[in-house]
């Protein structure tokens, strides 16, 4: 706004006369309609051009994928490399900021393609490299920028077991039956999180999806050793990881594929 000539004393004027609203410190906004988290996210990603995308949980639910899980008091995930500004977390809003590297997880690339523009119509088929997703939002279809089906739920695994449950990545992944198989060898082979690819893999074995015969398992780096994910649980040696006893329901029909 000082670039183009609102001065400090100019926008507490209009601040004053109700033409603008400071919903937190140098934050502005035009008076229409209560705030909400999305307005705040496409701020940071279309105006002032931070690289950041949603993730996990919430670019499962934006997607219609998640309808079947109950839903909690709102938790918005966040990736982005660069720190997001302050303000983010203080406006007053019913949902929380969670917020993440990614490159945690995957090797970082350009968040933005080039091309890219506000004045591009972009449909939710338009997959950026392969793992963020243009939804268009509101009447202008402003490009809001989420992780695809595939990248979103490698994210979610990542929240297991402290900040997400075992039952709902399960219910999760057999709602999942259209994910692409291209796109997941690509991610899981770039993933740097062995604990991810392995529950992964689990719970994909669990629900047998058509994708999951396309998967390269020789192509994916699964680590060494074993894996203890949750206290109590049951060993499965297939994954080499430690779940909740309640998941191994089935083991009865392959008991070798467990263990105490």
């Amino acid at each position: 706004m000082e670039r183009h000539g609102y001065s400090s004393s100019l926008r507490g004027g209009y601040v004053e006369r109700g033409w603008l609203q400071k919903p937190a410190r140098g934050v502005f906004r035009q008076p229409r309609g209560a705030l909400s988290w999305d307005q705040a996210v496409l701020s940071l990603q279309t105006l002032l051009r931070y690289p950041v995308s949603v993730g996990a949980r919430t670019a499962l639910d934006l997607q219609s994928l998640s309808h079947y899980v109950p839903r909690r008091a709102a938790r918005i995930h966040l990736y982005s490399p660069k720190r997001l500004p302050a303000w983010l977390h203080a406006l007053s809003l019913e949902q929380t900021f969670a917020v993440r590297d990614p490159r945690r997880l995957f090797a970082q690339r350009p968040l933005y393609p080039d091309g890219w523009s506000l004045d591009v119509a972009w449909s939710p088929d338009d997959v950026l490299d392969g793992e963020l997703r243009a939804l268009p939002w509101g009447q202008w279809r402003w490009p809001f920028l989420v992780s695809t089906p595939e990248r979103a739920y490698l994210e979610l695994l990542d929240e297991l077991p402290k900040r997400e449950d075992f039952h709902m990545a399960d219910v999760l992944m057999e709602n999942l039956s259209n994910l692409q198989a291209p796109r997941l060898q690509r991610l899981l082979e770039n993933t740097r999180s062995v604990k991810v690819k392995r529950l992964f893999l689990f719970f994909a074995d669990r629900h047998r999806h058509a994708w999951l015969d396309a998967i390269d398992r020789d192509r994916i780096d699964l680590g060494r050793g074993k894996r203890m994910l949750v206290r109590g649980g049951r060993y499965d040696a297939a994954h080499r990881i430690t779940v909740p006893e309640e998941l191994l329901e089935d083991a009865s029909r392959n008991p070798d594929a467990w263990e105490p």
